[in-house]
């Protein structure tokens, strides 16, 4: 289950009707899916679509989704660190941004603008939509592992549309979890 933490409040939201009545309120839609017994996480792609394909139909009707994949991100994925930069940097997208988490974990930094930055770490069994337009950026946890099936209303899929006046570089690169309240308010020195 996800962990909200809000550096600037020295805050953590962990109870599941917290979180998604504090995501509700920026319109970040939060679930958690079943894992046991559906689909083996690490199966093949194809499996794990058609295991989720009930969750995947409701979201392409709720959210005009034209396709979803499986992304699969090991330490050893080659260029990784080139793919993360793609994401680790404050910005925005044309379309809403889902995920279902498969495997690893992952945190998702919001910029409300006229709000503290929080964070959202996700792991596996947790459905996050962030919608378009959003200030965001997404880090990998220490594991550099991550699994997720994504939704696309593009079928080339989402760009990232970087902001000038990013704040990214102020926040520790790293999953949140409980550590993250160290007394810096998660900006790094």
């Amino acid at each position: 289950m996800a962990i909200v933490t809000i550096p600037a409040e020295m805050r953590q939201i962990k109870d599941i009707t917290e979180i998604k009545r504090f995501l509700a309120d920026y319109d970040i839609e939060y679930d958690i899916w079943p894992l046991e017994d559906r689909v083996n996480p690490a199966g093949p792609a194809e499996d794990i679509l058609a295991a989720y394909k009930p969750e995947i139909d409701v979201l392409k009707e709720q959210g005009g989704f034209v396709t979803a994949d499986v992304i699969d991100v090991y330490p050893d994925t080659p260029n990784l660190d080139a793919m993360l930069d793609k994401f680790n940097k404050e910005h925005t997208h044309t379309e809403d941004e889902v995920r279902f988490i498969l495997q690893g974990s992952g945190v998702f930094h919001v910029n409300p603008g006229d709000q503290p930055v929080f964070g959202i770490e996700v792991w596996s069994g947790d459905m996050i939509s962030v919608p378009l337009g959003t200030r965001h950026w997404f880090d990998l946890c220490k594991e550099r592992r991550i699994r997720a099936i994504r939704l696309f209303q593009d079928q080339t899929g989402w760009t990232p549309h970087y902001l000038s006046d990013a704040v990214h570089e102020g926040y520790k690169p790293l999953c949140l979890g409980p550590a993250y309240l160290d007394g810096t308010n998660g900006v790094s020195s």
